[in-house]
């Protein structure tokens, strides 16, 4: 489906300064050169004189500047109101369904609710509620409950369906749930753009900007080291990363100490390991990284398993730059290397950092 919502719809809301449309369109003046909130308060151009995109970095990447009133950069990290209560009810009510009806009845449009997961999360609402109903069945039974209290306390009418659903999800029957593994994954906003974070019960094990092309494969070839279904949710590994990255952004925090998941090749751990050996504020390049792991004509093998790297900022592959000192490729943008290298030097910090996961458990 389209991630904008028809054109009609986009110039009725927010002619009409609508809050409901918060984080489904942005809205962009060719006048002025600036770009909006829908439901920003200044004075409403014609129609024929505004486009739309889906997302803010859209806008600026068309050459459009933040609205200084609105400030839509500002909120970029902040849920609308309607989706913090979406999610604030699927995480208060472990067997919630709420279905289209149940969306109008909030006086929601299902298929604005649909585009926004889709933009944030990668999956339409119905989906990431069901995804979180089983992350949240497979945690109970691992604790120890019954398998028909569990089924009937997560939204399901029977057991047959609850096996079901279960085993397509996880590959294993409820009864077998002890088997089953899973990578927990929370949407993470940060003052340089959204991450998708990822852990498993040991430690982290993603943290990816959401712009990645790479990133649908990134998550197959997690589930497939791992063995392992992704699923949204947080755990206590998620939880630290959201502080410790908190103070990170704002000059205050050197070191990590969140476990790490390494998942590669052993040539890859051993260049990974090496990244986190290059002190806060410096950089290496890739010959002294070949050097150091004994291998001086591996540059190349080097930048590659850098490349491959899926935990950014944690395992600092923005610390890596060319032999003369510059800076190189980065995953994430050279614009975030630059950023990111800026406040480890003590040049620049973001002092409010918007920080927020997606489960809205934050």
């Amino acid at each position: 489906m389209s991630l904008l919502p028809p054109t009609e719809e986009m110039i009725r809301a927010y002619q009409a300064s609508d809050t409901a449309y918060n984080g489904i369109f942005y809205v962009a003046v060719k006048m002025t050169g600036i770009f909006c909130l829908p439901s920003c308060a200044a004075r409403k151009p014609y129609p024929k004189n505004v486009e739309f995109f889906a997302t803010p970095d859209e806008a600026l990447f068309a050459g459009y500047r933040p609205c200084k009133r609105c400030r839509p950069l500002e909120k970029l990290g902040q849920l609308p109101e309607w989706a913090e209560s979406l999610l604030r009810d699927v995480e208060a009510y472990a067997g919630s369904r709420l279905k289209d009806d149940d969306l109008r009845a909030r006086g929601l449009d299902p298929a604005n609710v649909r585009r926004f997961f889709l933009k944030r999360y990668g999956q339409t609402f119905q989906a990431y509620t069901r995804a979180r109903r089983l992350g949240k069945a497979l945690n109970a039974l691992q604790q120890g409950a019954a398998i028909d209290e569990v089924a009937l306390g997560y939204g399901y009418e029977s057991h047959s369906g609850f096996r079901e659903a279960f085993t397509r999800l996880f590959g294993q029957a409820p009864g077998q749930s002890h088997e089953a593994a899973c990578i927990v994954v929370a949407w993470l906003e940060t003052p340089i753009g959204r991450l998708v974070s990822g852990a498993t019960s040991e430690g982290i094990c993603l943290l990816e900007f959401t712009d990645r092309p790479i990133l649908e494969a990134e998550f197959a070839a997690l589930q497939k080291r791992f063995g392992a279904v992704i699923v949204p949710g947080t755990n206590v590994h998620l939880e630290q990363l959201q502080v410790e990255l908190a103070h990170y952004f704002t000059g205050h925090l050197r070191q990590f100490s969140v476990p790490l998941v390494l998942a590669g090749t052993p040539f890859q751990e051993d260049v990974w390991r090496s990244l986190l050996d290059i002190p806060y504020g410096e950089t290496r390049s890739y010959d002294e990284l070949a050097k150091k792991l004994g291998h001086p004509n591996a540059q190349r093998a080097v930048g590659q398993a850098n490349g491959a790297n899926r935990i950014s900022i944690l395992v600092p592959c923005h610390r890596v730059v060319n032999k003369q000192g510059k800076l190189a490729g980065y995953g994430g943008g050279v614009w975030r290397k630059q950023l990111l290298l800026a406040l480890e030097r003590g040049e620049r910090a973001f002092e409010q950092p918007s920080l927020e996961y997606a489960t809205g458990t934050a």
